[in-house]
C-alpha cells in the first residue's frame, strides 16, 4: 500500500485528503458506511498520546475511520486512522452515569493507545457501533492486500520448469497423456474463472468496485489537470478527454451518499458529494446546466441508489453555506439552472454580440439554436441568455408564424430628432449594407 503522511508527532493519524467541498477521497474498494456529526478523539492516557480532534464529522468506511473539522477555522487537520490498526474494542455498558454524558466508543490502537470517541451530536449511535464491528471484523484491507500479492506473485510465476519434474515437485507426464493432462488442467482453470466470475456474486461485485475506484481516481486526475483554454490545442487530446469524461460519467460513483450512511446530515453530504460530481458535467455543458439534466446525470451515476428531486433541490440550495464553486441560479423566467461561480455573463454578451452583428444575422435574426451552436450549450438554455440580453437593452425579438427570433437592438442608433436620416457608419451603417445587398 502507498505509504502516508503523519499527522502529529504522535504520527498516530494519517493525513485525510479530502475534495475541494470537504468530502474524503476513497481510496482502491474502499466504501463509505457511515457518518455521525459533532464528534471528538481524545486519548485516555495520561499524559495524552496524542493532540485531541474537537468537533468534527466521522466517516466509517471498510477501511478507516476519517475525521474531517466541521467548521473551516479550525486547527486540526482531516485525520484517518486505518482498522487494520484496530486491537482491541471495548464492549459498550450502559449503566446510570452512561445516561448523564455523551455516548462514547473506546478502542486500543497498536496495543498501546486508547482512542475514546465522544459523540456530543445527534444520530444513530448503536448504528454505528454495530457497523463499526462489522466492518472491522469483516478486514476488508486484507483482501486487497490477498490480490495485491497475488498479482505480484503471478507476474513472477511465468516460468515453467523444464526436465522431468515439474515446479511442484511432481513428474511431468509426456507423449499422450501429457497432451491430455494439460487440456484437462486448461478445462478446470477456465471452469474456475467462470466460477468465480459469474456463479460468486460477491467476486463479481468486487471487480466492478474495482473498476469504479479506478475511473474515480482517472476523474479526480481529470479535475485537477489544468484546462486549455487556447484556441490551438491538441484536438486529438481534447477528444480523447471528452470521451473519457463520458465514459467516467457512465461508470458511475464509487460510494454514493445514502439516508442509511449519512443519517441526519445526508443532505448536507449529498450537497457535497452533488458539488464534486457536477464539474464534469458542467465542462461539457459550457458551464451551465439545467436541473432536470443534471437530475438524469446524477441519478445515472447512483446507480441503484435513487434520489428524488427535492433531495437534489434542496442539495442545490446547501451550496450557500459551502465553498464550492458551482452555485443554483434562477433566471427572471423562472428557469432553475447549475453554473460555475467563474461563469461569466459579460463574456456570454460579448459572444452573442458578435453573433448578431454579423452581415447574414443582422439580416436575418437568430433563433435559441443558432445561438445554442454558438455557445454550445442547450436550446433552452442559450434562450435564457438571448432573454437576458433583450432585458439588457442588445437584442430585440420578433414574433412571426416562424417563431421568436432575435436581432441586434439598432433603436439607441436611431436619432429621435431625424427618424429618417439614414447612416453610413456604425453597426446601423452595417445593417443597412446587408439589407440593400439583400434587395440586389
Amino acid at each position: 500500500m502507498a505509504s502516508e503522511s503523519r499527522i502529529g508527532s504522535d504520527g498516530l493519524f494519517n493525513a485525510a485528503e479530502v475534495t475541494t467541498s470537504g468530502r474524503p477521497v476513497l481510496r482502491r474498494n474502499e466504501v463509505e458506511c457511515f457518518l455521525l456529526s459533532s464528534v471528538d478523539l481524545d486519548s485516555e492516557d495520561d499524559p495524552p498520546r496524542f493532540a485531541s480532534l474537537r468537533s468534527g464529522n466521522l466517516i466509517l468506511t471498510t477501511h478507516r475511520l476519517i475525521w474531517i473539522p466541521s467548521s473551516q477555522p479550525n486547527a486540526s487537520l482531516p485525520s484517518s486512522l486505518p482498522l487494520s490498526s484496530i486491537t482491541h474494542i471495548f464492549s459498550h455498558k450502559k449503566s446510570i452515569k452512561s445516561m448523564f454524558h455523551s455516548p462514547r466508543i473506546r478502542f486500543q490502537v497498536d496495543s498501546v493507545v486508547v482512542v475514546t470517541v465522544v459523540f456530543r451530536g445527534k444520530g444513530d449511535f448503536d448504528g454505528f457501533l454495530a457497523k463499526l464491528w462489522e466492518c472491522w471484523r469483516g478486514r476488508a484491507w486484507e483482501e486487497d492486500e490477498k490480490s495485491e500479492s497475488e498479482a505480484s506473485s503471478g507476474s513472477g510465476a511465468g516460468t515453467v520448469a523444464q526436465g522431468l519434474y515439474g515446479n511442484d515437485g511432481t513428474v511431468r507426464m509426456v507423449g499422450l497423456a501429457g497432451i491430455l493432462r494439460k487440456e484437462q488442467e486448461q478445462w478446470e482453470s477456465t471452469d474456475k474463472s467462470l466460477q468465480d466470475a459469474f456463479q460468486d456474486l460477491n467476486a463479481l461485485m468486487s471487480k466492478a468496485k474495482e473498476m469504479v475506484s479506478l475511473a474515480e481516481k482517472m476523474r479526480q486526475k481529470l479535475l485537477s489537470a489544468p484546462s486549455s483554454q487556447n484556441g490551438g490545442g491538441d484536438d486529438e487530446e481534447m477528444g480523447s478527454k471528452e470521451e473519457m469524461q463520458q465514459w467516467m460519467l457512465s461508470v458511475g460513483i464509487i460510494s454514493p451518499v445514502t439516508k442509511e450512511s449519512a443519517g441526519a446530515l445526508y443532505h448536507q453530504e449529498l450537497s457535497r458529494q452533488l458539488a464534486d460530481f457536477v464539474r464534469i458535467p458542467l465542462e461539457q455543458a459550457g458551464g451551465m446546466i439545467s436541473l432536470t439534466d443534471m437530475y438524469y446525470h446524477f441519478n445515472r451515476a447512483r446507480g441503484t441508489e435513487l434520489i428524488s428531486p427535492d433531495d437534489l433541490w434542496q442539495a442545490c440550495n446547501l451550496w450557500e453555506k459551502f465553498d464550492v464553486p458551482v452555485m443554483l441560479r434562477k433566471f427572471d423566467s423562472g428557469v432553475k439552472v447549475i453554473q460555475n461561480k467563474s461563469h461569466s455573463d459579460e463574456e456570454v454578451m460579448s459572444r452573442i454580440r458578435t453573433l448578431v452583428t454579423k452581415t447574414e444575422t443582422l439580416r436575418t435574426g437568430v433563433t435559441a439554436s443558432d445561438a445554442a451552436l454558438t455557445l454550445k450549450i442547450a436550446p433552452a438554455m442559450a434562450k435564457e441568455h438571448l432573454l437576458s440580453a433583450e432585458t439588457k437593452g442588445l437584442l430585440s425579438r420578433d414574433m412571426s408564424p416562424d417563431g421568436l427570433r432575435f436581432y441586434f437592438n439598432l433603436f439607441p442608433e436611431i436619432d429621435p430628432t431625424d427618424l429618417h436620416l439614414v447612416k453610413g457608419f456604425g453597426t446601423y451603417g452595417e445593417w443597412v449594407k446587408a439589407t440593400s445587398l439583400l434587395s440586389v
